[in-house]
């Protein structure tokens, strides 16, 4: 199994990589992962999740995001400590409470932000990313770069929950009619927690189920210019899936697309509407089978990730 090879066999494994890898020197940042140069040598074929998700710990290295949110890795990762005054870190088995350090910082200010909200008492956070980010071994696409968290959508009754119970505690649906709506428990707090985060400036966007956008536009009677950040996607009942801008000066770094002008609130009826009632298909289409989604190997992503899957 990889998870048993040493930090010395895997410099090993990669040493000859690195003579073709550029070093971590801020270079023109890219538009791109295309535009940024790729891992090259005898590792560029290896399975990219299977390396990343045998790291322990983070790479001793100046924090910098690498790639983009779904084709990248962290250096210099810090680990969120299991509890804190206002949070907990959930599911610890699969060891993804890391993120660059304004990750970090943001988390802990959010949960600030929650204890101070009626009923709660912080946040439950769930899946930032592994400790040198890369693709994860299971579960999501994105969170690679350190600059994406999961927010538990149930309130914290408790901080003091031991990690058997982190493992078998689950979080709170907050939708019904597969998602064109919100269901009783979905609350203000709800809408005031996720308000917190989108108006907080390092935040990129926030994904959400398409009947809570909905309804925090029918709510929100103030300055509505945070809710474009809030993107209605598939799932994301049971958390908010937050997702920050790149940190100032990340050369290599690659930004998501900026969402559309306005507050995105007929984008996310369009959703519901969809939900209610599905378009037909067309009879005429031509019949399409998709492809199998390919995993990502080592030369799919930034050189800088070997430098950064080699560091002690």
């Amino acid at each position: 199994m990889i998870r048993t090879l040493t930090r010395l066999t895997l410099a090993s494994t990669l040493a000859l990589a690195l003579a073709s890898c550029s070093d971590d020197r801020p270079a023109p940042r890219a538009t791109s992962t295309d535009q940024l140069p790729k891992v090259t040598g005898v590792i560029s074929s290896k399975s990219a999740k299977q390396l990343f998700g045998a790291q322990d710990v983070s790479a001793r290295l100046a924090p910098a995001a690498y790639g983009s949110y779904s084709k990248g890795c962290v250096a210099g990762a810090q680990q969120l400590p299991e509890t804190g005054p206002t949070w907990q870190a959930m599911r610890l088995s699969r060891n993804r409470n890391w993120g660059h350090p304004e990750l970090i910082d943001f988390v802990e200010d959010l949960s600030r932000k929650a204890a101070q909200l009626p009923g709660w008492n912080g946040l439950y956070v769930g899946d930032m990313s592994q400790p040198r980010g890369g693709p994860m071994t299971s579960g999501h696409a994105s969170h690679q770069m350190g600059l994406d968290a999961d927010i538990w959508m149930r309130p914290t009754d408790s901080l003091q929950l031991p990690p058997q119970q982190r493992e078998d505690l689950s979080s709170i649906s907050m939708q019904r009619a597969s998602g064109a709506y919100v269901n009783d428990k979905w609350t203000p707090q709800h809408h005031a927690l996720l308000k917190a985060a989108a108006q907080d400036p390092r935040v990129a966007r926030i994904f959400v189920f398409p009947g809570a956008k909905v309804q925090m536009c029918k709510d929100e009677t103030g300055d509505r210019a945070w809710l474009r950040k809030i993107r209605p996607w598939y799932g994301h009942h049971y958390h908010f899936h937050v997702r920050l801008n790149c940190p100032r000066g990340d050369a290599s770094c690659v930004e998501q697309t900026p969402p559309p002008a306005g507050d995105g609130c007929a984008d996310a009826q369009a959703w519901v509407n969809n939900i209610l009632n599905p378009p037909k298909p067309d009879p005429n289409a031509p019949k399409v089978t998709p492809k199998p989604k390919r995993d990502l190997v080592m030369g799919d992503l930034p050189a800088q990730c070997a430098s950064v899957l080699a560091a002690r």
